[in-house]
């Protein structure tokens, strides 16, 4: 496939999916300008890429929005769902279903190191062993510094440990393919011991996107946890990957967020936090801070 084949290609699936139908023309409009005045001929693959993603942030500003570069081929001829969901699949197995680190800190204080959000089913089981073992702290702290997101499912179980039932409105997610919403609530059943009526601090960093910066916000808005760090990055389009040659794929945020408490989300303004300092210091002030509170009954 030429650049002209790939272009087209790509931006058939903008304009049949973005979430905002009036940037989708604008950005379509932006890059099939570009390629009418050669802007792409003496471009590889990887640096149409990087290009057309440009263009594509200087009228969107949407952080999700790609055409990416792959290095290793992708398989055309399977079904894309499965494609893309292998590929989770196989990312989150690699990632320990997002779950770096766990460890009881001295002082009594849990802590967790998520580095993405797995999908629920997947990694329900390996999500409860880390639950079991901060279950009997009297803080916790969540770090999310490194988490570039994951799935709405997941943010919803790791959320549901923290409340005592499924009485807490979490998120909304509106979808334009489907022109639907679904409601996220925390769910009457966990696997492990849920962490209710302590004290918990969530890390946060200018790297954390996406379904970290969902767990973020839903914990901030719903006044359970205390956010201590940097503003996120600020990606709130749930995402579909879309192959359109071996080597390159595009993506396509084609839902959003809508956040019960707010009406909103953090989309192009990241989630702030309630202590702000920089991700260096983040843990050591949470720490000291959760140490002082579990020291002071």
């Amino acid at each position: 496939m030429q650049t002209p084949e790939i272009i087209a290609a790509a931006l058939q699936r903008l304009t049949d999916e973005y979430i905002f139908p009036d940037k989708a023309a604008l950005a379509a409009g932006a890059v099939t300008a570009a390629l009418s005045a050669g802007d792409f001929d003496a471009l590889d693959g990887p640096a149409l890429c990087t290009r057309v993603t440009e263009i594509f942030f200087e009228q969107c500003a949407d952080k999700h929005l790609r055409l990416m570069w792959s290095e290793e081929p992708q398989d055309l001829d399977k079904e894309e769902d499965d494609d893309g969901e292998a590929m989770f699949a196989a990312m989150m197995l690699a990632a320990n279903y997002g779950v770096r680190r766990v460890e009881r800190l001295e002082g009594n204080v849990g802590y967790l190191d998520l580095t993405l959000v797995s999908d629920a089913a997947a990694g329900a089981r390996v999500i409860a062993a880390a639950m079991e073992l901060v279950a009997n702290t009297e803080a916790l702290i969540i770090d999310l510094r490194a988490n570039r997101g994951g799935a709405p499912n997941g943010v919803q179980l790791w959320c549901s440990y923290l409340f005592p039932d499924d009485g807490t409105h979490l998120n909304d997610v509106y979808s334009r393919v489907d022109d639907t919403t679904r409601q996220y609530w925390t769910l009457a059943h966990v696997d492990g011991s849920r962490y209710l009526d302590r004290p918990v601090y969530v890390l946060t960093s200018g790297t954390t996107f996406s379904g970290g910066e969902e767990l973020a916000y839903n914990l901030k808005t719903q006044k359970r946890a205390t956010l201590v760090g940097e503003t996120t990055r600020g990606g709130a389009h749930p995402t579909d990957f879309h192959p359109l040659t071996p080597h390159v794929v595009v993506a396509v945020p084609n839902a959003r967020a809508i956040n019960p408490v707010t009406g909103t989300n953090w989309e192009g303004v990241g989630v702030e936090p309630d202590v702000a300092v920089s991700a260096d210091e983040a843990f050591d002030v949470a720490y000291r801070d959760a140490r002082d509170r579990v020291a002071g009954g």
